[in-house]
């Protein structure tokens, strides 16, 4: 007749079960992790022709039709989490990468088509996240930051093609987008690394806007004074 457990033995005999489910768990989501990243990459393959003058509209669109990929992956990942109620920070290192990928590249497109930034609740309805399965504010910001380091190579690139105008609007958005960050309280972590990577995007980007205006190549004349970058001065 076998012995009975010690409490030791249950104890460990336990945590061997609770292990092996988290395992068996992880591969899943790693799984469904992998063929987001699959897509992502297509998206940024596409992308990545922008900078090459590439017809706008016909990139964006080939692009959309792999976010509706990712739509239908991330309800996957959210079925495979389903299971385990309360366990989604726990999960959260396997996909958080991958989701702030996704985040650069939606909100790179969104910018493409109105000049403005994708706001948080946007790219939850585009990816389908809900309460339940949400995306993490600060993926999301991180996501943004990522953003915003295509922005210089962009309007090089434009400006190269002949664009002159593209600079000022990209100054005005950057200017933007990098006062609204500093309302946050940032602690010193990858977050702020990646927000105070930012200033020198805007500093890029001005450096492009001042030379085109030096060089008398932007189109409607405006002198660098009419960009409002800086304190506008008191009426006399």
């Amino acid at each position: 007749m076998a012995e009975p457990q010690s409490s030791l033995e249950k104890q460990f005999d336990s945590f061997r079960v609770q292990l092996e489910q988290s395992g068996t768990l992880r591969d899943r989501i790693r799984s469904v992790v992998s063929e987001i990243e699959s897509s992502t990459r297509l998206i940024y393959a596409t992308l990545l022709l922008v900078h090459q003058s590439r017809p706008t509209p016909g990139l964006l669109e080939k692009a959309k039709s792999q976010v509706s990929v990712l739509k239908e992956q991330y309800k996957e990942l959210a079925e495979v989490l389903g299971g385990s109620s309360g366990q989604y920070y726990r999960y959260h290192g396997d996909w958080k990468s991958e989701t702030q990928t996704v985040v650069s590249m939606l909100t790179f497109m969104h910018w493409l088509e109105t000049g403005s930034l994708l706001e948080h609740k946007e790219a939850e309805e585009k990816l389908g996240l809900g309460s339940d399965f949400g995306l993490d504010v600060e993926d999301y910001l991180i996501g943004v930051c990522f953003m915003s380091n295509e922005l210089p190579r962009y309007v090089v690139n434009q400006v190269t093609a002949g664009n002159y105008d593209c600079p000022k609007k990209v100054v005005k958005f950057l200017t933007d987008l990098h006062a609204a960050f500093r309302m946050l309280n940032l602690r010193n972590d990858f977050l702020r690394k990646k927000f105070d990577g930012m200033k020198y995007d805007l500093r890029k980007v001005e450096e492009v806007y001042y030379d085109v205006k030096i060089r008398g190549l932007t189109p409607n004349g405006e002198t660098i004074g009419d960009l409002e970058i800086k304190e506008p001065e008191d009426n006399l």
